[in-house]
């Protein structure tokens, strides 16, 4: 059975049908610049371009980047305060939606890195922020959102995200002392016997994981960036 999954960023909105039998697109995805500034309807126009596109009557499941409780957004640091308390699921035509690194996480937990894995596993999203979803023995537990945890006297992911990288004009080097910096603070509050790191930066990872070290093994996700897109489908068709 193909679902669509749309994945919602702060950058790009990428959609595409999706074989949960295999975890892979069954077409080449579609990806739009995310509106400026990202209020509710033009996010939600652009999620029925996707739709439209690919001429869906399907189920459809849509990652968020933020808390998201029963489809009502809670949090929208990466977007625009205005979806905070939307009704999601609604106003994006009934679809499933969840926190964007939840869904990436149980995309890899299913078909990459994590499958098959037992104990506590952190999945760590770096793009426009840092999600985060966490896995005790398989069982997710949603919306850690572990990107906004003080870090230095702010947000860690404002210091460690890649678009912190970009924004500070850091060298691979230089950014994976950071982001070295974030991990043993994580490592310290959950104990993970394995750190997977995913978002657009997975597919660099040759670029900056040869300089971070920790206690821990931190491997780059399988799935990269197409794990939101998976994920999401996995949620509408469960």
């Amino acid at each position: 059975m193909d679902v669509l999954g749309i994945d919602i960023g702060g950058s790009g909105i990428k959609g595409a049908p999706v074989d949960l039998k295999a975890g892979e697109l069954t077409r080449e995805r579609l990806r739009i610049a995310t509106p400026h500034p990202a209020k509710p309807e033009p996010v939600a126009e652009v999620v029925r371009r996707i739709v439209e596109h690919f001429s869906w009557k399907g189920r459809v499941g849509i990652t968020f980047p933020g808390v998201v409780v029963g489809g009502v957004v809670r949090t929208a640091v990466n977007l625009h305060s205005s979806w905070e308390g939307v009704d999601a699921a609604g106003l994006l035509g009934g679809a499933t939606v969840l926190n964007d690194a939840d869904a990436a996480g149980m995309a890899e937990m299913t078909y990459g890195e994590g499958r098959g894995r037992s104990g506590t596993v952190l999945m760590l999203t770096f793009g426009t922020g840092i999600g985060s979803a966490l896995f005790v023995d398989g069982t997710l537990v949603p919306n850690t959102e572990l990107g906004h945890l003080e870090l230095h006297g702010k947000d860690a992911e404002r210091r460690a995200s890649d678009r912190a990288r970009e924004e500070d004009e850091l060298s691979w080097e230089k950014w994976a002392k950071r982001v070295e910096d974030y991990l043993r603070h994580v490592e310290m509050l959950f104990s993970p016997s394995l750190i997977i790191l995913g978002g657009g930066v997975s597919k660099k990872a040759d670029k900056f994981l040869p300089s971070i070290h920790l206690d821990t093994p931190v491997i780059p996700a399988a799935l990269q960036n197409q794990a939101g897109i998976i994920g999401a489908a996995q949620a509408a068709a469960a």
